[in-house]
């Protein structure tokens, strides 16, 4: 019987990508190979309940959701994400996936939309970008980048344009958590420079913080 080990499930809205504010079941998947200097879930690396793909289903269907995020931690360090995604979308929910972009994300399910965190040299882990995960990037994709600052921005914009990006799929810009100043900078950077992204904040930690299960 497949199983996951798994942090949390639970119903919130979405915080951020293309589908932000619209409500979502969460199943949060426990473990990372990754250690960023800016993650907040750092409470999903370890530990967590090993439950059947059976009983997962079940639990999102007790919500009644059109829209389900498999998070982590980093949910395709356990095998059988791939098993729980296309279970997710045979049973007909808009399904996306937030992935460090550290694991290969070939194998995916084509009707998942796959939110990729490219990894900036701010966050301590640029070592362990895949970058060829942008050759199995879809239209309905999104590549989301966190900036802490002047040295990320302006490594991100080098990526936007060697890759050609957004020519790919959408392209997302979002300030790491810092003061209202860090946040109007990197909004008034992105105007200056014409960048083709999206600038988004962070919904749900506007609304509760850094709550788990929110």
């Amino acid at each position: 019987m497949e199983m996951l080990r798994i942090t949390e499930i639970f119903y919130s809205l979405q915080g951020e990508s293309r589908s932000i504010g619209f409500p979502t079941v969460f199943i949060r998947l426990t473990g990372c190979p990754l250690r960023c200097s800016y993650c907040d879930t750092a409470y999903a690396f370890a530990g967590g309940t090993r439950m059947s793909l059976a009983d997962i289903m079940e639990q999102v269907r007790s919500y009644e959701p059109l829209h389900v995020c498999v998070t982590g931690g980093e949910p395709l360090a356990q095998a059988d994400c791939l098993v729980l995604l296309k279970l997710l979308a045979d049973e007909g929910y808009e399904v996306s996936l937030e992935t460090s972009g550290a694991l290969n994300v070939a194998e995916v399910d084509a009707r998942v939309v796959k939110i990729l965190d490219i990894k900036t040299p701010g966050s301590g882990e640029v070592g362990g970008n895949l970058y060829a995960n942008i050759e199995h990037l879809l239209p309905q994709d999104q590549i989301k980048f966190v900036i802490t600052g002047e040295e990320d921005y302006q490594w991100s914009k080098h990526q936007l344009e060697h890759y050609r990006l957004s020519a790919r799929c959408e392209v997302l810009f979002s300030p790491a958590l810092g003061d209202t100043s860090d946040v109007v900078w990197l909004a008034d950077n992105i105007l200056r420079d014409r960048l083709p992204v999206r600038f988004q904040l962070q919904l749900h930690k506007i609304l509760w913080g850094n709550a788990p299960g929110k």
